[in-house]
């Protein structure tokens, strides 16, 4: 859209790309310049705090709580140089559009680009959903002002976390560990990982039998002549399935009225069927209709994308941001289901073209969004434009993870505009008798679709991977009343019940939304928060909570329940929700949560209390911090308590009689009663700690094994744990296992051969003792400042003096070390095709394409490291992009000559310390940082 003659004008955006996108669609007389995300936001730390607040007392905040909530906000760092250039480009232009996302994030950033040029031109807010030329086009010739309800929300969000982070916080400083943090998201989302693995903890097995049989019919005529049934009742009584069993003890829910089979039973009656005779007793028909899913909001898309792709949030966020920047697709952060009229009728012209007209319904498909608390009224996310591109058009313009993922969204906004998928169910019921008069009763069921509409385009996933997909098929017989079967196979088959699955990223995120909790521009953010802080962990796709987790998250339940309580945490949202629409003020919802003031807003349960502030002083001193720290497991067969302690230096387990004193504690340590201890393992979830994988903790695995007494010295000989792996100890020496050795297998023996080491093998010809030892770079033998490599572990122990000699005689070869084998091939990328293997490291092991490679995380094994973690570490190493080269440190000044007088120590000290506070100061400027956008978190 052309400028008026003369007119300049200023877009400011949030990133380059975006930038660069929207200066192609504008013609001359426009200027195009990206923030760079957030420009301001409160001090993050003391030396944020700008000179003249320093006194204040609540500087620290960053936030006067006593004069109606005045934030203080400091323009960050690494965005001064931009700003600067921002408000020069001001100067010179004679309008201003302020281009930042349309959601309440983008709104305070626009606010915020206000606050801080200060320009004298008019400021127009453009907004749009999709950065296509029409879209841009339309933005600028419909600008608005300003809307000030979405910024006082979005920053009594930021307020809220700020009060909440900021009180919280320095309690589990206190009283579980220092540099923790806690969020008003966070300890929720946190709290809700640590629950499922409390009821995985407390779940107990149960074992459950029944049959599965083989049934065929005589003429069979159109259809599978045999199909597969199970046994559903016996006498009438309905057969125990794995619902039918109280998850905490294993045992038959009392009432439940059930054929709880054995093995024994299962198998006898099976054989009490051999060979009688089989007829249907029922066949119910009914029809099959499946409607389209909705197209993807931020969440279900999080979802998807994790399922099918095994993308984390905040890979798939990575990538939906730069597939919206580059105009492929709408804005990624939204709530909404609704498609606009031009979308609609581009993907019912685009479902004609691919799939013929009977795919289209007669009258478009709108969708109504569930979710709780819903905001914006934007757009699904669907591709761009009045005319969507196909997965092929764009195949070669996008990287594999951009092309995956657009084709994902691509399909979904597809298939919601197609026909229901049709075609009909049918159950049957089968009965024997055997001999002894007992009664069996099998079913069996099936699903033909003789029209599978929207199917054709989309299958959505489960995030139970044993599920059925939708568009499976299972055919029957056609069978009718009494007609006879017989049996060509009958199998006992067992079956255990299974605890409550761990959750993955992606149902963490729908369980957060169906709580009302978090928003679409969080999720991601929180996903990435709780591992940060090492409260979860992932193996795989799960998520499993530290002993960490357990600790604070039972401080909280203890003494500040409400502040993460579910319904509490919504009922944030909503209030927010309501100061956007304009119905509350931010002050007085503020006033209610931090002081306890309540008129008509805030949560009555914190008002009541006090407030925030008086909540975390006054209860303090009631917090033991032994006892938050103490998570019980169970009482051994010898009356010991068995507890895991979260400790400094990581957690550990402790057994001891209840009842015994307390043992005086170390300096700088709790103290402890006596008992026995032995560390966890990193990587070991909580519901592992079996009482078996206890008992094999305290005797071996991870904890301290005595092997026997070292016959010489008579000194106890142990095998332990340490930070670099299992070695052996007897008084002061030490010395790790070897590559070729298990700490599952070692014996008494191997032990003494290690702890003989270094080997003294002899004396030289030249007097000089000859020492056989193993090294980082394995064995070797040594004379004074001479190495040479032994080519076996074993030699260490047999090489003898003549040979060590020779060895030391010979030149030293220059022959590169021939490369070690990798630990482990993983097979080819999804990603980008090429083979993945593990290899192991100077700093441990890690994964390579041979162009990138990530070292393995905490917890993480080359064993159970799956190939699509392993695709996703590469990614966002890719995605990081090189570390950035360490500056050479500058030459110093050629020392000057002595002076005959020498300075005092005084001097000399006082010196010193001037020119280290003068090097402190003189700091490198602050980077520009990488242009990605910043966002506030909950």
């Amino acid at each position: 859209m052309p400028s008026n003659a003369g007119t300049t004008r200023l877009v400011i955006v949030e990133s380059p790309a975006k930038a660069k996108t929207i200066s192609g669609y504008l013609g001359p007389g426009y200027v195009v310049e990206a923030s760079f995300g957030h420009v301001r936001d409160l001090p993050r730390n003391a030396a944020d705090v700008p000179a003249r607040y320093k006194g204040e007392s609540w500087a620290r905040l960053g936030v006067d709580v006593d004069n109606g909530f005045h934030a203080l906000y400091v323009v960050s760092a690494d965005r001064k140089q931009q700003i600067s250039k921002l408000t020069k480009l001001a100067k010179e232009v004679d309008e201003i559009f302020l281009a930042t996302d349309e959601d309440r994030e983008g709104e305070a950033i626009a606010w915020h680009l206000v606050e801080t040029l200060k320009p004298k031109v008019p400021v127009r807010r453009m907004v749009f959903h999709e950065i296509t030329k029409p879209a841009i086009q339309a933005a600028v010739a419909n600008p608005r002002e300003i809307d000030r309800d979405l910024v006082d929300a979005q920053e009594a969000r930021r307020i809220l976390d700020r009060l909440y982070g900021y009180e919280v916080s320095p309690v589990l400083w206190k009283k579980v560990m220092p540099k923790l943090s806690a969020g008003r998201v966070q300890s929720v989302a946190t709290r809700i990982v640590v629950e499922r693995e409390r009821q995985r903890m407390a779940f107990r097995t149960a074992e459950y039998w029944d049959i599965l049989a083989t049934l065929a019919v005589t003429n069979p005529g159109e259809g599978p002549r045999s199909f597969n049934a199970t046994l559903v009742a016996l006498n009438g009584d309905r057969i125990a399935t794995g619902k039918d069993f109280e998850p905490t003890t294993g045992r038959v829910r009392p009432g439940a009225g059930v054929v709880h089979l054995d093995e024994g039973g299962a198998r006898g009656l099976a054989a009490r069927l051999e060979g009688r005779p089989f007829a249907v007793t029922r066949v119910e028909e009914k029809p099959y209709r499946r409607r389209p899913y909705a197209p993807f909001i931020t969440s279900t898309l999080q979802q998807e994308a994790a399922r099918k792709l095994r993308f984390s949030s905040q890979q798939t966020m990575r990538t939906a941001q730069r597939l919206y920047e580059n105009g492929y697709i709408t804005y990624m952060r939204t709530d909404s289901v609704n498609l606009s009229d031009t979308a609609i009728a581009a993907a019912r012209r685009q479902i004609v073209e691919l799939y013929g007209e009977r795919s289209v319904p007669p009258e478009p498909r709108r969708y109504t969004g569930k979710v709780k608390n819903a905001q914006e009224a934007h757009e699904a996310i669907r591709p761009a434009g009045d005319n969507f591109r196909t997965p092929g058009d764009v195949a070669k313009e996008l990287s594999a993870e951009e092309f995956k993922l657009y084709e994902l969204i691509w399909r979904r906004t597809i298939a919601s505009q197609m026909t229901d998928a049709v075609g009909s169910s049918v159950s049957v019921r089968i009965r024997a008798t055997t001999s002894g008069g007992e009664e069996a009763d099998f079913g069996a069921t099936g699903k033909t679709i003789t029209d599978p509409g929207f199917l054709r385009a989309y299958v959505e996933s489960s995030d139970d991977e044993n599920a059925e997909a939708e568009d499976a098929e299972r055919r029957l017989p056609n069978l009718v009343k009494d007609q006879p079967l017989t049996a060509d196979q009958l199998a006992a088959q067992g079956h255990h019940t299974q605890p409550p699955a761990r959750y993955t990223e992606a149902s963490l995120v729908k369980a957060l939304e169906e709580l009302g909790i978090g928003r679409p521009s969080t999720y991601a953010s929180i996903m990435q928060t709780i591992q940060d802080r090492g409260y979860v962990f992932k193996r795989g796709q799960a998520m499993i909570p530290s002993f960490l987790a357990f600790a604070v998250i039972g401080l909280m339940e203890r003494h500040y329940p409400r502040l993460i309580d579910y319904d509490f945490t919504a009922s944030m949202e909503n209030e927010l929700d309501e100061i956007a629409g304009g119905d509350h003020a931010a002050v007085d919802f503020l006033t209610a949560f931090y002081f306890g003031s309540s008129n008509g807003t805030g949560d009555q349960a914190i008002a009541h209390a006090g407030g925030l502030k008086k909540l975390v002083t006054e209860n303090l001193s009631e917090i033991d911090a032994r006892s938050v720290n103490s998570i019980p497991l169970f009482t051994d067969d010898d009356g010991r308590e068995v507890v895991v302690r979260v400790g400094r230096y990581g957690p550990y387990l402790q057994r001891s009689v209840p009842g015994e004193e307390q043992a005086p504690a170390a300096e700088g340590e709790e103290a402890t009663t006596p008992g026995d201890r032995a560390p966890i393992p990193e990587g070991l979830a909580p519901d592992e700690l079996t009482p078996e994988k206890v008992y094999e903790l305290f005797l071996g695995g991870g904890g301290e094994r005595k092997l026997g007494d070292d016959p010489a010295t008579g000194e106890p000989i142990l095998l332990k744990s340490g930070r670099f792996g299992p070695y052996v100890a007897s008084g002061e020496r030490k010395s790790s296992l070897l590559r070729s050795q298990s700490p599952d297998s070692l014996t008494l023996d191997q032990a003494l051969k290690l702890l003989s080491l270094p080997r003294l093998v002899g004396v030289g010809p030249d007097g000089a003792e000859v020492f056989a030892n193993n090294g980082r770079y394995g064995p070797y033998v040594k004379r004074g400042d001479e190495f040479r490599s032994l080519d076996s572990e074993d030699k260490m122990f047999t090489v003898t003096l003549d040979e060590a000699v020779a060895l030391l005689a010979a030149p030293k070869t220059r022959q590169r070390r021939a490369a070690a084998p990798p630990l482990r091939e993983m097979g080819n990328d999804p990603l980008t095709e090429k083979p993945l293997v593990i290899k192991d490291g100077r700093f441990g092991p890690y994964v390579t394409d041979g162009e990138t490679n990530a070292s393995l995380r905490r917890g993480q094994t080359p064993e159970a490291l799956s190939l699509e973690e392993a695709s996703e570490m590469l990614a966002e190493k890719r995605a990081k992009g090189p570390a950035p080269k360490k500056k050479a440190a500058a030459k110093k000044a050629p020392a000057k000559k002595a002076t005959a007088k020498k300075a005092t120590k005084s001097t000399a000290t006082k010196a010193t310390k001037t020119t280290a506070t003068k090097a402190t100061a003189k700091k490198t400027p602050a980077t520009k940082s990488t242009p990605a956008k910043a966002r506030t978190t909950d």
